[in-house]
């Protein structure tokens, strides 16, 4: 285990992080708010303590996944607790875990908070809190992997232990090139978004922190009724950046490398998903119709709903947890479902669910059919069995953490509703679900303790499970053993 290379990039993402809190301080200094002092505190520790990790640089920057999980791991529990001190400090959190909650809430894109209202939060703890969405969206170390050369070669374990998808490539030869390629459409459609919100009527601020909410699916917004006091244009705008950036990011890339075939019409998983997106809304609007005025009205509920669930971002503008029996399964499904591999989206993904399926398809037909070969394939090329074995895993392994979680919170005594869904909130990164939890409801009733599970499934889902569970594997942090001279000697 290549420890001080690990230190070297947890310095790395402490010092990224104080570059990030000056950024509330600033909005603070702008509406001359006083909690900005908070904010630079933590920007000055994060700064100190960063330089004092990197002040002596590893021997060896060359290491393996082993150490990439334990960095990835390490970066985002380090990047949670010094993002909730200041947020602490301000008084405007009560607890310490409540802050850290929604905190880890933030930089997961979760989006589920604790608090029974935000519209009395500081402007820089709401710019922070919805900040917190978009330096987490994308990944903070592919981040570092954009603007510092990390660890040379070594940079693709950091980039598949911290983004989602049952497979991670790269786009170019180089990976810190493709580190650069992915934030540099992230911030072309976070500005575009920003610009066509403010078209719509909100101001610098309000666009901004929206956008950041939007762009990395998060769901933290700056109004008790979330999206639902805003205009049509500005809902209709958020409506198409979920999406958007629910969609594999790899697409985009295609687009502008003028190969639109490749993009869009041999993407099996990018078909999948939008099929099921408009099917969905279409099925929940004919469900829900005699709620509303007309059916157009009642398509836009539904399709700015199932937008917000599948895309894991977790806004709303009706409370869904009123509609009817059938609505709110297909929106529980979708929870599940979650958004494409590669996405800023949270889920069991997509093309996760598509191997999952063709595989037990596959096992069907070599039931009626014994000697035949029967191997998975998306986007007319085979996946590898490795992808598919680990893909199998992973839905084993989500059920039984889902299932372990929905028992450890319930001794909060809630609801089997409440319980279950707050767990696949947590877990699929999506926010709000159903019950107590619902869109007019918040995560403050359950107990210090189950907040705390919470908290680990939030950080599960986002790592997607093996770079957290591997920490727990036997052997993980065992030592190399130096062997004697003599006992060397006598093995020639």
């Amino acid at each position: 285990m290549n420890f001080s290379v690990i230190r070297y990039i947890l310095g790395s993402v402490l010092c990224c992080e104080g570059v990030f809190l000056l950024a509330p301080a600033i909005v603070a200094a702008i509406y001359r708010e006083q909690v900005g002092i908070y904010y630079l505190a933590a920007a000055g520790a994060c700064f100190a303590c960063g330089l004092l990790a990197r002040i002596r640089k590893p021997k060896s920057k060359v290491f393996y996944s082993k150490e990439g999980f334990v960095a990835v791991t390490f970066s985002w529990i380090i990047l949670s607790l010094m993002g909730a001190v200041p947020m602490y400090l301000t008084g405007e959190y009560t607890m310490y875990v409540d802050a850290l909650f929604d905190t880890i809430s933030g930089f997961t894109t979760t989006g589920a908070g604790v608090l029974p209202t935000v519209e009395e939060l500081s402007r820089a703890t709401a710019f922070w809190r919805c900040f917190t969405h978009w330096s987490g969206g994308m990944g903070v170390l592919v981040f570092l992997m954009a603007v510092l050369p990390l660890s040379g070669s070594s940079n693709m374990h950091l980039m598949r232990a911290e983004s989602p998808g049952p497979s991670v490539g790269k786009l170019v030869p180089k990976v810190r090139q493709t580190a650069l390629i992915l934030y540099k459409i992230y911030i072309f459609i976070t500005v575009l978004q920003i610009l066509l919100l403010m078209v719509f009527g909100l101001s610098l601020y309000e666009a901004a922190t929206l956008t950041f909410s939007t762009v990395g699916t998060g769901g933290f917004a700056l109004l008790d009724s979330s999206i639902a006091s805003y205009n049509l244009g500005v809902q209709i705008v958020i409506i198409i950046f979920m999406l958007v950036c629910a969609i594999n990011f790899n697409t985009y890339y295609l687009i502008l490398a003028h190969k639109p075939k490749e993009a869009f019409f041999q993407n099996s998983e990018v078909k999948w998903f939008l099929l099921v997106v408009f099917a969905s809304a279409a099925a929940i609007a004919v469900n829900i119709r005699d709620g509303f005025h007309n059916i157009f009205e009642a398509f836009h509920a539904a399709m700015f709903q199932v937008a917000t669930l599948v895309s894991s971002t977790g806004f709303a503008t009706v409370d869904f947890n009123l509609w009817p029996e059938f609505s709110k399964t297909i929106l529980v499904l979708l929870m599940f479902m979650g958004a494409c591999a590669g996405s800023t989206g949270g889920g069991f993904k997509v093309s996760r669910l598509m191997i999952v399926a063709r595989s037990v398809r596959n096992e069907m037909l070599s039931m009626v059919h014994p000697r035949s070969v029967q191997k998975v394939h998306m986007n007319g090329r085979r996946v590898p069995d490795n992808i598919v074995k680990t893909a199998l895993c992973y839905m084993t392994a989500y059920i039984l953490i889902l299932l372990a979680s929905v028992l450890l919170i319930s001794i909060d005594n809630f609801d089997m509703t409440t319980n279950f869904t707050a767990v696949l909130a947590t877990m699929n990164n999506i926010g709000p679900g159903l019950g107590l939890v619902g869109p007019s409801g918040n995560f403050g009733g359950f107990s210090v303790f189950s907040k705390i599970v919470l908290m680990c499934d939030m950080l599960i889902g986002r790592l997607e499970l093996f770079p957290v569970l591997v920490l727990f594997a036997p052997g993980m942090w065992r030592f190399p053993v130096r062997m004697p001279e003599f006992r060397k000697n006598s093995l020639k």
